[in-house]
């Protein structure tokens, strides 16, 4: 469902993304660790068509973000890290205007939006203006936003930061019932709790490059690690990377 080939991304020497390559499955959670500028947003900004790559290639459900953007884009919904909402519109008024941006029509928009907002427990609030909103209820909404048009890919870049326990609870929760109807998840967060409890298949990138990926078992079978959680994986891997920094190098 999606496929990314061979996928770099420089600004002058510095290799943002370097010859990444990664499918994930319909129906998958698929969860994207890394340190602090290991490369996860802007991988994320090449697969949504906000960047253009170097060099490589992203196909969502078949189609080329860059070649074929507009039916990529109809297929699949974004959630960035810090997400752009008109606030002087109501929870509503917003969704109904994404929703006519994706043409969804008008009797299946309707019945969408009541939805989606009963489900991330917004509805009390549909006609207060999202300026009002709280950080986690803006969160909410621009979830909303994403699946008003039931794309079947969402790409999901850090949705977690700054929302209290229960609405982080009700978003895994989401995650978990959209996979379950094939809708491939794309997840790239910095709590690696997340990762281990929802996520199907892992893949942790380090300075650009892809440096583990596959099921919690196999990405401890790389390890030496007997703590058996991701956290302690995840360090000795990233730790293991700077280790290889030749000595010469590091004096």
């Amino acid at each position: 469902m999606i496929q990314i080939k061979n996928l770099s991304k420089h600004y002058g020497k510095l290799a943002a993304v370097d010859n990444l390559n990664i499918d994930v499955a319909p129906g998958e959670i698929f969860g994207f660790l890394g340190p602090n500028g290991a490369g996860k947003t802007t991988t994320i900004r090449c697969m949504m068509g906000i960047l253009k790559a170097t060099s490589g290639q992203v196909l969502l459900d078949g189609h080329d973000v860059v070649g074929d953007a507009l039916k990529a884009k109809a297929i699949s919904g974004f959630i960035p890290d810090r997400p752009f909402i008109y606030e002087k519109l109501s929870g509503g008024e917003f969704l109904n205007f994404v929703g006519k941006l994706h043409r969804v029509e008008a009797a299946q928009l309707s019945k969408r939006v009541a939805e989606l907002l009963d489900h991330l427990e917004l509805t009390p609030w549909k006609d207060e203006l999202v300026e009002s909103y709280s950080h986690g209820m803006k969160q909410r909404l621009v979830v909303c936003g994403a699946l008003i048009h039931e794309p079947k890919i969402l790409v999901v870049d850090e949705p977690m930061v700054g929302m209290d326990p229960k609405g982080a609870r009700t978003l895994k929760d989401l995650f978990c019932t959209l996979a379950r109807t094939g809708t491939t998840v794309f997840l790239s967060t910095h709590s690696i709790s997340v990762a281990e409890e929802i996520c199907h298949r892992i893949g942790i990138i380090r300075k650009g490059r892809l440096i583990s990926c596959g099921t919690m078992k196999e990405i401890h079978s790389q390890t030496d690690d007997n703590n058996g959680n991701l956290e302690s994986a995840f360090l000795e891997l990233t730790r293991e990377q700077d280790l290889a920094v030749p000595a010469a190098q590091a004096l």
